[in-house]
């Protein structure tokens, strides 16, 4: 259905790495971040390696400047340095305070018929659909495929109401919107309740989650158990909630030529992923679906657009709307 498309998404993707090959070997250490006029190491994939991120990284949050969006929502930008083709990604970072937004969950399909007839959904939410007065719109959750089309994966909730029946898998997370507005992240445990929809406007699972806890990296990131991908690359996108109810929402892009190359599907393992929202002081936090699906769109307090966008359409969005 896409092979054109991907065909030439894959073209770029490999002319970029050519370009990046030659200093890709001289990067070190695996993961690090700009300190002044030089570069310091965050993260390395070995027994120091942090399991516990109490309060986060000081200098690196009191570094990061950041910019006003719309009230309730900041933005700043972080260069990172980190081995083979992550050599040069940066991380869009947002943060919003749900006490001065409404954040919901919004979906896009259209209807096709499969080679038997029978009607299915494809998924078709992309930020661009985010007009006025949206202020934030990036992808939510991870998709599967299924009898029906392309649909959210896990628990999804809209409006109150159970629209999907929650996932299962140890280290999937349900992101939860509460009637008076703030936001959850809850373990696959606490959806077991018959009333776990209690209280709930809105919810999505998604997985594998990064931070438990209180600043906890799950034992799976830590040792290879073989439950998680700890070497993969790609881009990624994450959500997580800080210890003052703020949620952040970080996303990577490959940071060569600007945007022209941003969405090339290049970036951070999820070990490193975790350790970027730990050191960004989260107390939990989440995976959402990265790679090609990634895409951010926000609008500036004085109402210009920045844009991040994916390559795929997917099923369910997540949108910040001033209160």
């Amino acid at each position: 259905m896409h092979a054109r498309p991907c065909a030439a998404r894959r073209r770029v993707a490999i002319a970029a790495f050519l370009v990046c090959a030659a200093p890709v070997a001289a990067q070190a250490p695996p993961i690090a971040v700009r300190d002044g006029d030089g570069w310091r190491g965050l993260w390395r994939p070995d027994s120091i390696a942090p399991a516990h991120w109490p309060r986060g990284d000081v200098a690196l949050r009191e570094s990061l400047d950041w910019r006003r969006g719309h009230d309730g929502v900041s933005w700043a930008e972080l260069p990172l340095r980190g081995d083979g083709e992550a050599w040069r990604t940066r991380a869009i970072i947002v943060r919003i305070d749900p006490s001065r937004v409404r954040i919901r969950l919004d979906t896009a399909f259209t209807r096709v018929r499969d080679a038997n007839g029978a009607v299915m959904r494809r998924a078709a939410w992309r930020i661009g659909q985010a007009a006025r007065p949206t202020i934030l719109a990036v992808n939510a959750g991870q998709f599967a495929a299924t009898v029906l089309g392309t649909l959210p994966w896990g628990w999804v909730v809209l409006e109150g109401r159970e629209w999907r029946p929650p996932g299962t898998g140890p280290l999937s997370t349900a992101i939860v919107i509460d009637s008076s507005g703030g936001v959850h992240l809850l373990p696959p445990g606490a959806l077991e309740s018959p009333l776990r929809v209690r209280g709930v406007r809105f919810a999505f699972q998604s997985f594998p989650s990064l931070l438990e806890g209180d600043g906890d990296v799950p034992t799976p990131l830590q040792a290879g158990t073989g439950a998680v991908d700890r070497t993969h690359r790609d881009a990624r996108l994450a959500l997580g909630t800080l210890r003052d109810g703020s949620m952040l929402l970080v996303m990577t892009r490959f940071d060569v030529f600007g945007h022209v190359l941003g969405a090339v599907p290049f970036g951070l393992t999820t070990p490193e992923m975790a350790a970027l929202m730990g050191a960004l002081g989260c107390a939990r936090a989440v995976m959402l679906d990265g790679g090609i699906s990634a895409q951010m769109q926000l609008r500036t307090a004085a109402g210009a657009l920045q844009r991040w966008p994916g390559w795929r359409s997917v099923p369910l969005g997540l949108v910040i709307e001033p209160r």
